[in-house]
């Protein structure tokens, strides 16, 4: 039976590479000089170290910058809230989203339930894996998710015939 997978995943070596990239860059900047301003980045969390509020915003939007140009879709950056650590310095917590939320993979299955597409949804995990009699189903499955669900990058893989 044809059916492919519904995920939501970062290319974890190009996020790595954009994180790389800014700290370059921010390392080279005129406007950084003599700051401790940076990114340190472990498995799928990213820290963004600054001396105060407006840097850690500049810092930030260089990232979001290297992030683009490695094709790294920003949508996948969940920005936390800025803290104040020792003094002046301040730093600010980003995750890297991995895997569907459970309550966007609810969505995804009751938007197949209601679109009168003859396909089978089911979650598993932290993917939702979409089944279908015909290839064209799955297809129109897949456009009908693009079109709905604009606000979380999804990807499709595993399809199947």
């Amino acid at each position: 039976m044809p059916s492919f997978d519904v995920v939501c995943e970062a290319n974890e070596v190009e996020v790595k590479n954009a994180v790389d990239q800014a700290n370059k860059e921010i390392t080279n900047r005129f406007d950084f000089k003599g700051s401790d301003a940076r990114i340190e980045q472990k498995e799928r969390e990213l820290t963004v170290f600054a001396d105060d509020d407006f840097k850690l915003g500049q810092v930030r939007e260089v990232l979001t910058a290297k992030c683009a140009k490695r094709n790294v879709d920003v949508r996948f950056l969940d920005i936390g809230d800025a803290q104040k650590i020792g003094g002046d310095k301040m730093k600010q917590l980003i995750t890297v989203r991995h895997g569907v939320p459970s309550d966007l993979a609810k969505k995804i299955v009751r938007l197949m339930k209601d679109s009168k597409i003859k396909v089978q949804a089911s979650i598993q995990g932290d993917e939702v894996r979409i089944q279908g009699a015909k290839r064209d189903d799955l297809q129109a499955a897949i456009a009908l998710i693009k079109s709905e669900i604009t606000d979380v990058p999804l990807n499709f893989q595993n399809f199947r015939d």
